[in-house]
């Protein structure tokens, strides 16, 4: 018993500091936190024939300022709302949540018309009773659920199920040869006024579907269902799938077309890069080209350089100074013996020169 005595210690400590969450005080608008309990209903509201009533206790209604101030948890203010909640959607759910919370203690209790009564003072309806009937059931602020529920309230109805406020919206319902079916739980000082939500409805919702029932038609032709089960002649039928072939065709064209400004966004893209390349390479070419072949290039260095030896190797090496007395000629194989001024005359003569030829070089080889 420790650990509650000391939360509640500590929650009545933080009320009497004022400060709530991340610092904020009661003054900031932000509504108190529920049970987890409380935010959904595990089960689906029951029937009323399924709910037993204890008759042995009197009904007494309670008055509209003693339903305001609140009555004991045993004594719910018991409303009643009726409608034929075809396609239920958020307008149904808003209607029946302002139901629910026109006073403090409220126990609501919903009436759905069956198909007979709707077909026969409204039309047709899109949802049979049943799939009404269960819609209705698993609304979250719905407590019990009327099946067969009457067209026009009687006083026996009123008294059978014990019903103190009747919610409807202020609009007169006129109908089944009355301009105003709530009239006299008006009078009776029985109704309760919600409001309806703009903008939705179920005559909305079946004008939006009859707007648009080609594009509902092809959509549940594609789905699987007959041309039959959709009330689709076989003329309409073909033009349908005529219609889904040329919205492919016009699909892929348009797919087609997409990656194809894709592929040349790219292409242009790549383009200008190469581009910017060649440039920088085209650049980096015509310098180095000028280096080497220009005015002032390096091939015109080694061609100086070239010519320079070659000369310097086809010109012929000039006598030494220090050896005055021998006189070379510029051919060494043709070379006068140093003791012959003139040629020989003959054979005999010349091969005796030759010796001497010989002879003298490699002396002038030994110097």
């Amino acid at each position: 018993m420790e650990p509650p005595t000391s939360s509640r210690l500590n929650s009545r400590k933080r009320r009497k500091d004022g400060s709530g969450p991340n610092g904020a005080t009661e003054l900031d608008g932000i509504p108190p936190k529920m049970s987890r309990r409380s935010l959904g209903l595990r089960e689906p509201a029951p029937f009323s024939d399924e709910v037993e009533i204890d008759y042995s206790k009197p009904y007494i209604r309670v008055t509209y300022e003693e339903a305001m101030r609140g009555t004991p948890l045993d004594r719910p203010v018991r409303v009643y709302a009726d409608g034929i909640f075809d396609l239920f959607h958020s307008g149904h759910a808003r209607a029946l949540m302002q139901a629910k919370n026109l006073f403090p203690n409220t126990y609501l209790i919903v009436g759905v018309c069956s198909d007979e009564l709707t077909h026969n003072f409204k039309g047709f309806t899109v949802m049979n009773e049943n799939e009404r009937y269960d819609a209705v059931q698993h609304c979250r602020y719905v407590d019990e659920v009327v099946r067969n529920a009457p067209w026009t309230l009687t006083p026996e109805f009123l008294a059978e199920h014990r019903i103190d406020f009747v919610a409807h919206d202020d609009i007169p319902y006129s109908s089944a040869g009355s301009d105003d079916v709530y009239k006299h739980i008006k009078e009776a000082g029985m109704f309760a006024p919600t409001q309806r939500t703009e903008g939705i409805s179920t005559s909305d919702i079946i004008t939006r579907i009859v707007r648009d029932y080609d594009v509902y038609a092809r959509r549940n032709l594609q789905r699987g269902y007959t041309a039959k089960e959709l009330n689709v002649s076989f003329i309409n039928e073909k033009k349908y799938h005529l219609q889904e072939r040329v919205d492919k065709v016009k699909k892929r064209v348009k797919d087609v077309e997409e990656k194809s400004k894709e592929f040349v966004q790219k292409v242009e893209e790549k383009s200008i890069d190469l581009i910017q390349k060649w440039e920088e390479k085209s650049r980096e070419f015509i310098g180095n080209f000028l280096e080497m072949f220009g005015p002032e290039g390096a091939l015109k260095h080694m061609l100086k350089e070239g010519k320079g030896r070659m000369l310097q190797a086809i010109s012929p090496k000039q006598s030494p100074s220090s050896s005055p007395t021998h006189d070379r000629s510029p051919s060494p194989t043709f070379r006068w013996p140093f003791s012959t001024k003139t040629p020989p005359s003959s054979p005999a003569n010349r091969s005796r020169n030759e010796s001497a030829v010989t002879y003298d070089i490699s002396e002038d080889e030994e110097d």
